[in-house]
């Protein structure tokens, strides 16, 4: 018995690095996968199906269950067709993994609308238009597991990053909103914050923290799977440096004003109350 036999699971970047990973591992614990890649460039350029195709070859010689989509998931027509594959061929979605990305790093100062927008649109955009269809569907059929992929970069920053960090951080407040309306539907929400070395992320700056993929495919597996129970809304990051780790927001004790028309320098005589110190921010 697999940890997700009889479950169908969408995945989309799946054509190589970690959403490749994903899907192998979820074709050996039993899931019937859609795996989906527009086979493009790293920086999102061109289009490719047989990166796609090639991984289902693979899931499929081991004894597997799978199905190509080479859609744009950063349309709503490519979002849609991953629903649409999954019923037509297994009848059902259980999971769907956000994790299709590229990357167009430059500093703020040197960068561009146009690889602001492309990173928005394949990141953000992309994980809006692949989980609406499905979140409908599991909200009409018993509920499912979705996880969303951000990034270091989006919850602490990454230098050069800027494009990238905006839209991975939009993907976690994305991913919080979805946990709170998706929680009486039995829809788990989880972020997933990993570091692993792919195409994507060689040379990006963490190169010493980067994980090989069938490590992150673990926590995810776990995420996926009935081992996490009823736990949504949490995020988790894999990462050489760290391992696996929970990651949240954190608030300090705070100054609440007692007396009207409080000032500036109110502010400055509770510092130690309204900040965190340094060492709060490293853990």
């Amino acid at each position: 018995m697999g940890l997700l036999d009889g479950k169908v699971a969408v995945i989309t970047g799946a054509g190589g690095g970690l959403g490749e990973a994903y899907a192998k591992l979820f074709a050996r614990e039993g899931a019937a996968v859609v795996v989906n890649d527009l086979g493009g460039a790293r920086d999102g350029s061109g289009t490719d199906k047989s990166m796609a195709e090639k991984v289902v070859r693979s899931i499929k010689n081991e004894g597997g269950k799978a199905i190509a989509n080479g859609s744009d998931i950063s349309t709503t027509d490519g979002g849609e067709s991953l629903l649409r594959d999954a019923i037509r061929s297994f009848g059902r979605v259980d999971i769907l993994v956000n994790n299709a990305g590229i990357l167009r790093d430059k500093t703020f100062t040197k960068s561009n609308v146009e690889d602001w927008d492309k990173v928005i649109q394949v990141h953000l955009r992309g994980t809006y238009c692949a989980t609406l269809p499905v979140f409908r569907w599991m909200r009409d059929n018993g509920g499912g597991v979705i996880v969303n992929t951000s990034s270091v970069s989006g919850l602490k920053g990454n230098f050069g990053q800027s494009n990238y960090g905006a839209a991975k951080a939009g993907v976690w407040g994305l991913s919080n909103v979805l946990a709170i309306e998706g929680r009486k539907y039995n829809i788990r929400i989880w972020t997933l914050c990993p570091s692993a070395r792919t195409r994507m992320t060689i040379g990006a700056g963490f190169d010493d923290d980067l994980l090989p993929s069938d490590e992150i495919a673990s926590a995810v597996l776990y995420m996926v799977s009935d081992l996490s129970g009823t736990q949504t809304g949490k995020v988790l990051g894999v990462t050489a440096l760290r391992g696996v780790h929970e990651m949240r927001m954190i608030e300090a004790k705070g100054w609440k004003p007692t007396h009207a028309g409080w000032t500036a320098h109110d502010i400055l005589e509770h510092a130690r109350e309204i900040f965190l110190s340094d060492e709060d921010n490293r853990t």
